[in-house]
């Protein structure tokens, strides 16, 4: 659905998006081709946005700095308004239903950390500690990649979501807390 023009004061050109938003121009269109944000054409054909375009930016851009795909962003756009500012209680479903992903990169990301200087199971044989770890390359026969950072993220994996019962009530506490200070 395409935004209805709001008053003249509310709307913004694509180059006034960009400059408050901190993004290039061609950054502002890509966004909206991957229909991210929605704008609107004047009649004389120059495209226009609300002002709650600013927030949708700023929140894809943590996004993506988070390493949220911008897929999954727009998933959570596409059940909200977002001709709009968008909420505090949509802000936090939002920002809760990410935990998980930013808590599954941090892992991730530590373990490749610690496991930089270590063979990692891809094959190579090339360092001296690979003869040990993965004797003739026989992790090739699990599967392609670095198995070794596979198999510990899959664990690390499988651990957490064998605690998930656990971690249900903080969600919970933190949601009933959030809901709280709505009202």
């Amino acid at each position: 659905m395409i935004p209805s023009p709001p008053s003249k004061r509310a709307e913004l050109t694509v180059g006034e998006v960009a400059r408050r938003s901190g993004v290039a121009v061609s950054t502002v269109h890509f966004y909206e081709a991957k229909g991210l944000i929605r704008g609107w054409r004047t009649e004389g054909n120059q495209r226009r946005y609300p002002r709650a375009v600013l927030r949708l930016i700023a929140i894809v851009r943590l996004a993506q700095r988070a390493g949220i795909p911008l897929a999954t962003v727009k998933a959570h756009f596409d059940e909200i308004a977002t001709d709009r500012a968008i909420t505090l209680s949509e802000w936090r479903r939002l920002s809760l239903s990410w935990q998980d992903i930013i808590e599954d990169r941090i892992i991730s990301l530590q373990q490749l950390r610690d496991e930089l200087d270590h063979c990692i199971g891809c094959g190579c044989l090339s360092i001296t500690e690979c003869p040990m770890h993965n004797p003739e390359d026989s992790l090739a026969r699990e599967g392609a990649g670095p198995r070794r950072l596979i198999t510990k993220a899959l664990a690390r994996m499988a651990k957490r979501t064998d605690g998930a019962a656990d971690a249900a009530p903080r969600r919970s506490r933190r949601r009933t807390r959030g809901d709280a200070q709505d009202g």
